[in-house]
C-alpha cells in the first residue's frame, strides 16, 4: 500500500466509508468520528485532532479512559487467565467482587450478587428473578424510561424512536407508569395515580411481580425521579407484595455522587442493576438484591458464558478501590456543581436553555424554541458544532432536545471549564 492511499485510509472520512459497507445502518453514530487513542477525558482521532470527552462512552468512563489502575489490574489478570466459565472452573475476583458490591448497595440486610454482560442482560435476569421469587409475571416500569436493546427490556423501555420502532411485538405483562416531570406538569401524586390505575384497569396488584425504575432517567432526558416518589414506591411495593428494582446501569458507579443514586432518596430497592462504568471500560453488569430472593432460581436458572468475565471482575475491583481512594463520590458532586453552575450562567443569558438539572455529575440541558416546545433540531446543531470545535457530547430525552454531559469525574477542572466554554461558542455559532 503506497503512503497515499495509507494516508486517506486512516482518515475519519474514508473509514466511514468502509463502516458503511460493512456496517448495517442500524448502528447509530453520534460523530463522524474514528478514535486513534484516549486519555483520561480526552481523545485523539485518526486524524490526530483532540477532543474534550463529556460522553463517557456513554457513562461508561466515570474513572477516565484508561485509567491506570484499572489497566493494571487488567494486565495482571491477563497474565493468569483470561476465561473459564464461571460456571465451570470458578475464580475468587468474581467472589471478591460480590462480596464488594453486597457490603456497597444499600438496605440493611443480607445481599447476594449475580454478575453478568451488559446492562440489558442485568435488567432482564432481574426480572427473571424476581419472577421466579414472587412466582407473579408482570412488571410495571415508567415513560420515557430506558431499559435496553434485547426484546424484553425493548418492552420496558418507554421511548418508541429510534429504539422500538419496526421491531414488536414485544413480550407481554408490562405495563408502563407516568413518571414525574415538573415542566410537563406530571406531579408524584399523578404517578402513583397512574400505578393505581394499572392495577384497576389493566392488571392486579398480586400479579405483579416487580417495578422497575431508573432513580434518574438516562436515554429520556436526565429526568431525576423526586425522593418522594421512590420513598412511595417503596411503600407501595410492600403494601402488594411487589418487589422495587432499581436500573442504576447508568445512574450507577458514582455518577450522581453517590455510588448507587437510590441511596440520595435513602430507599432500599430490593434488586439493583449495575454496568456501565462499574468496570471502568471492559465489559460487566451485575445484580444485586436481597439474598433469598436472588436464591429463587434453582441452580443453572442463572448465569452465561461470558457472565462475570475474569477481567471485568478484576477492573471493576480496581474502579472500587480508586473511587475509595481518590474520594471520586465527593469529586462526583464537585463536577456536577461546576458544571451546573456554568450551565445555568449560560441559561441566564440563553432563553433557548429551558432548565439545567441532574444529580452530582450527571447534568443535562434541555432546549426549547422561541415559543418554548421542544427544539431538537437546534440540539442537533449544538452537539455537531461541538465536535467542531472539539467538544464529544450526546443529546437524548423524548423528543430529543436535551444535551447530556457524563465527563469522566477524573476530568480536571480546566478541562471541564474548557467543554463549557466551547459549548457556549458552540450557541453562539448556531443559536
Amino acid at each position: 500500500m503506497s503512503d497515499a492511499i495509507a494516508a486517506s485510509a486512516s482518515t475519519n472520512a474514508a473509514l466511514m466509508a468502509r463502516r458503511a459497507t460493512a456496517v448495517p445502518r442500524g448502528v447509530g453514530q453520534a460523530h463522524h468520528v474514528f478514535i486513534d487513542r484516549a486519555e483520561n477525558a480526552e481523545i485523539w482521532d485518526v486524524e490526530g485532532r483532540r477532543y474534550i470527552d463529556f460522553a463517557g462512552g456513554i457513562a461508561v468512563l466515570n474513572t477516565g479512559h484508561r485509567n491506570p489502575d484499572v489497566i493494571a489490574a487488567v494486565q495482571a489478570q491477563l497474565e493468569r487467565y483470561t476465561h473459564t466459565c464461571f460456571q465451570v472452573v470458578a475464580y475468587e475476583p468474581y467472589v471478591a467482587l460480590a462480596e464488594k458490591l453486597n457490603a456497597m448497595a444499600p438496605g440493611d440486610f443480607a445481599k447476594k450478587t449475580l454478575l453478568l454482560s451488559t446492562g440489558a442482560e442485568a435488567v432482564e435476569n432481574a426480572v427473571k428473578i424476581a419472577r421466579a421469587y414472587t412466582k407473579r409475571s408482570a412488571v410495571i416500569a415508567f415513560g420515557s424510561g430506558y431499559h435496553g436493546r434485547t426484546m424484553f427490556t425493548l418492552g420496558l423501555t418507554g421511548k418508541v424512536a429510534p429504539y422500538k420502532t419496526g421491531f414488536g411485538p414485544f413480550p407481554g405483562e408490562i405495563f408502563h407508569a407516568r413518571f414525574p416531570n415538573e415542566r410537563a406538569g406530571v406531579t408524584v401524586d399523578d404517578a402513583i395515580a397512574s400505578i393505581e390505575a394499572l392495577f384497576k384497569n389493566d392488571v392486579e396488584a398480586d400479579r405483579v411481580a416487580a417495578i422497575i425504575i431508573e432513580p434518574v432517567q438516562g436515554e429520556g432526558g436526565f429526568n431525576v425521579a423526586p425522593p418522594e416518589l421512590l420513598r412511595r414506591l417503596r411503600a407501595l411495593c410492600d403494601a402488594n407484595g411487589i418487589l422495587l428494582i432499581a436500573d442504576e446501569v447508568q445512574t450507577g458507579a458514582g455518577r450522581t455522587g453517590t455510588f448507587f443514586a437510590i441511596e440520595h432518596a435513602g430507599v432500599a430497592p430490593d434488586l439493583v442493576t449495575l454496568a456501565k462504568s462499574l468496570a471502568g471500560g471492559f465489559p460487566l453488569s451485575a445484580v444485586v438484591g436481597r439474598a433469598e430472593v436472588m436464591d429463587a432460581p434453582g441452580p443453572g436458572g442463572l448465569g452465561g458464558t461470558y457472565a462475570g468475565s475474569p477481567l471485568g471482575c478484576a477492573a471493576a475491583l480496581a474502579v472500587i478501590e480508586t473511587f475509595e481512594r481518590d474520594k471520586l463520590l465527593q469529586r462526583s458532586r464537585d463536577v456536577g456543581e461546576l458544571l451546573t453552575q456554568g450551565l445555568r450562567d449560560m441559561a441566564s443569558r440563553r432563553a433557548q436553555i429551558a432548565d439545567v438539572r441532574g444529580l452530582g455529575a450527571m447534568v443535562a440541558v434541555e432546549l426549547v424554541d422561541a415559543q418554548g416546545a421542544p427544539d431538537a433540531d437546534l440540539t442537533r446543531r449544538i452537539v455537531a458544532e461541538a465536535c467542531r470545535r472539539g467538544l464529544i457530547l450526546l443529546s437524548c430525552g423524548t423528543y430529543g432536545n436535551v444535551l447530556r454531559i457524563l465527563v469522566p469525574l477524573t476530568a480536571s477542572d480546566e478541562l471541564l471549564r474548557e467543554g463549557l466554554s466551547i459549548i457556549d461558542a458552540s450557541f453562539d455559532a448556531v443559536a
